[in-house]
């Protein structure tokens, strides 16, 4: 596959990630109390499809910041990895909530707070993906604010994003009140937070429409000090 066609599908899952994403995040707040199964079963299904634009995306970036020189090899692995880790975490709590409502199709039992693996699955929605998504936006940043694959403005939003969701891992210690905006389940920890990351894969995804093929900055060579003549007195 050609890398015009990669950067294609970069920009596209990226863009459509931040559309599932603004279509389900509002869901989470249409009901005070326990959703229909329904309403519940919809945004998993635009959880999922995210999930999978995700992949394409996280993919495309990797590739991407590779292309930038063998010094970015590293990095590309670390968001690759942390951004898989995120995306498996996010269908395994996805799946717990799935299984609640399958199970009480009645509507009674709300599935972020109730169910005998709820209170498990708030660290897979909040401290868990906080911190997998705190070292996948650092290490995207940082590639991109140094190697120039993408305008910098990107990088530094994402540092921005990275701080905001380091910021929400000690929220464990804060109860499991879902109305409060930083707990373990807090509105502000497991809706808001967490749709800032995909929103930011969405503006990447226009920035490399706009841009077309990045080219990266040179990358400097290592300092190996004074070369000296071989066999020179």
């Amino acid at each position: 596959m050609t890398d015009s066609r990669i950067l294609r599908l970069l920009a596209a899952s990226g863009i459509a990630a931040g559309l599932f994403a603004a279509v389900g995040v509002p869901l989470y707040f249409v009901y005070s109390g326990a959703p229909p199964a329904s309403n519940v079963l919809a945004r998993i299904l635009l959880n999922l499809l995210t999930c999978g634009a995700l992949l394409v995306f996280l993919t495309g970036l990797r590739h991407l910041i590779r292309g930038a020189g063998p010094a970015f090899a590293w990095l590309a692995s670390l968001v690759s990895g942390s951004g898989t880790a995120y995306v498996t975490v996010t269908l395994v709590a996805a799946s717990v909530e799935a299984g609640t409502v399958l199970e009480h199709p009645d509507g009674t039992l709300d599935p972020t707070v109730d169910g005998t693996l709820a209170h498990a699955n708030m660290l897979l929605h909040g401290s868990v993906a906080r911190l997998l998504t705190a070292v996948l936006l650092t290490a995207a940043g940082y590639a991109i604010l140094r190697s120039g694959v993408l305008p910098r403005w990107t990088g530094r939003c994402a540092y921005a994003v990275a701080a905001v969701n380091l910021a929400f891992v000690p929220s464990l210690f804060f109860g499991t009140d879902a109305a409060d905006f930083y707990s373990a389940v807090g509105w502000g920890n497991t809706a808001l937070t967490a749709a800032l990351f995909v929103y930011w894969a969405l503006a990447v995804g226009v920035a490399v429409l706009r841009q077309g093929t990045p080219v990266a900055a040179p990358v400097a060579a290592p300092d190996t000090g004074p070369v000296t003549a071989r066999g020179a007195r």
